[in-house]
């Protein structure tokens, strides 16, 4: 029994390495899951999860009121964009999103200093450990930076991921709400054309998912990283945010009926979409960076070198041999005249 159970387990050794060497795309994936683990993978995305909860209101507070300095509280740009972030969150966290992003805009105008200050410090806390999750995920060295000079390279991405999310939130609310204008000026609502401007719409929204995932896979890492590099990356992590989006709204249908969903549903359902979300952008990253064609740092193997040895042949002895051998037969001769003397 002992030894059928051998064979088995040596066939099922076998059968891996056979299944890697013929399907280039699982061995990519196990290579991605290797690297995910060894470099600390589910710890950062614990840290990511925890600071995106902790950070989520602060952030969402500083957003809507640059927005509202911009756009001069324009009340249809502002629906859109509330309709956007909306749209990202699977349906069961809409009410608890929702609830956020009043709260943020009417406490937009009475930020102040503090507020403020506390919004900048959680976010950029936020930013640098996700910063330090996909630079380890791109297998680069982590390098002392003074802490002023990181603190305004952190604060400096955040910005820059607002806005990649602001263009994000704008070219699918342009999308379909300018399609509905139109279809609506045209007299075509309710025609065909519907279902071509949904379709245009959930383009539009991979497209614009594509655009930040690009952004943060290719500039967040600390040494930035070729923008083709990370193009394969960023259009997976599109299509499966779509599909996280699905999975957690399945999720919360299932937990949704229990009595203790009631009180601490929401706050979990926040956390396990945000813990999904953080380890798959963290895997994305490692199949993106354990790409052959990303593999900067592999080493070529050495040359082959030849190994020639050199015999000299020489005749006679030569001048070191010979002053050794004169200097012992010397030797020997003052001392036979010193025993011939005694």
């Amino acid at each position: 029994m002992a030894n059928k159970q051998a064979e088995h387990k040596t066939e099922k050794d076998k059968l891996l390495p056979r299944l890697r060497r013929k399907y280039p795309a699982l061995d990519h994936v196990l290579r991605a899951n290797d690297a995910f683990n060894e470099r600390y993978g589910e710890h950062y995305a614990a840290a990511i999860t925890y600071f995106s909860v902790l950070s989520v209101i602060p952030i969402l507070m500083v957003a809507f009121a640059v927005i509202g300095l911009v756009i001069g509280r324009n009340q249809l740009v502002m629906n859109e964009i509330t309709r956007g972030i909306d749209r990202s969150v699977p349906p069961g966290l809409n009410d608890v999103v929702n609830d956020i992003v009043d709260t943020a805009t009417r406490s937009a105008g009475g930020l102040g200093l503090v507020g403020l200050g506390i919004a900048l410090y959680a976010g950029i806390g936020w930013m640098s450990n996700l910063r330090d999750a996909l630079t380890a995920q791109w297998g680069q060295e982590k390098k002392q930076i003074p802490i002023v000079t990181k603190t305004l390279k952190d604060l400096a991405a955040l910005a820059g991921l607002g806005l990649a999310l602001l263009v994000s939130f704008a070219l699918t609310a342009v999308g379909g709400g300018l399609g509905r204008v139109l279809l609506e000026q045209a007299g075509l609502e309710g025609q065909p054309w519907t279902a071509l401007l949904r379709a245009t719409t959930i383009l539009l929204s991979l497209v614009a998912n594509m655009l930040v995932f690009l952004w943060v896979i290719s500039r967040l890492p600390r040494e930035k990283v070729a923008i083709r590099a990370a193009v394969k990356g960023a259009a997976i992590a599109s299509i499966g945010f779509v599909l996280l989006q699905q999975l957690a709204t399945f999720y919360l249908a299932g937990v949704s009926q229990k009595p203790a969903f009631a009180v601490f549903g929401p706050v979990l359902g926040l956390l396990v979409f945000a813990n999904l979300v953080s380890r798959f952008l963290l895997f994305v990253t490692a199949w993106t960076a354990t790409a052959w064609e990303n593999q900067a740092g592999v080493i070529a193997p050495p040359v082959p070198v030849t190994i020639r040895p050199q015999v000299h042949v020489r005749r006679g002895p030569s001048v070191a041999s010979a002053a050794g051998l004169l200097g012992v037969g010397g030797l020997l001769g003052a001392g036979l005249t010193w025993l011939r003397r005694r």
